[in-house]
């Protein structure tokens, strides 16, 4: 559990979370979200100290999933896909329960969400896998 690969591959997924969530979700796709928010309930000034701690948690328990889904073999095309479907349980799965009970944003914005976090979660998927490929201990 805190192996050196699981370590290097939680910190620079934690890195890479903080800095892509901010271009996707703080640059990229405010004016999108805007538009499809029902109720606006964003913090004016986002705790980024939370949000780094979440994206540490986060990071640190993708990374010990994918250790053992992968059981040895990595590779940037199976990262991806570990990371696809852990986007795929929290897009869809989550989001559409989301939608189900909150009033926060149109069904639009939640499939826009879910398809936003198959592709992040993946890039964080490969990027662990990447980490745990070249730490691998040498045959």
């Amino acid at each position: 559990m805190f192996s050196k690969s699981n370590l290097l591959a939680t910190l620079v997924a934690t890195i890479v979370m903080f800095f892509l969530g901010y271009l996707i979700w703080g640059i990229a796709t405010v004016d999108f979200f805007t538009e499809h928010t029902i109720v606006n309930a964003m913090k004016e000034v986002p705790d980024l100290g939370i949000i780094a701690l979440a994206n540490l948690i986060a990071s640190f328990i993708l990374s010990n999933l994918y250790s053992k889904w992968a059981r040895g073999h990595h590779s940037l095309g199976q990262g991806f896909e570990f990371g696809a479907w852990i986007g795929a349980l929290i897009g869809l799965g989550m989001g559409l329960i989301t939608y189900a009970t909150v009033s926060w944003m149109d069904i639009t914005a939640h499939l826009v969400e879910a398809i936003i976090d198959i592709i992040f979660y993946g890039i964080i998927g490969a990027i662990i896998a990447l980490i745990y490929k070249k730490t691998a201990a040498k045959e």
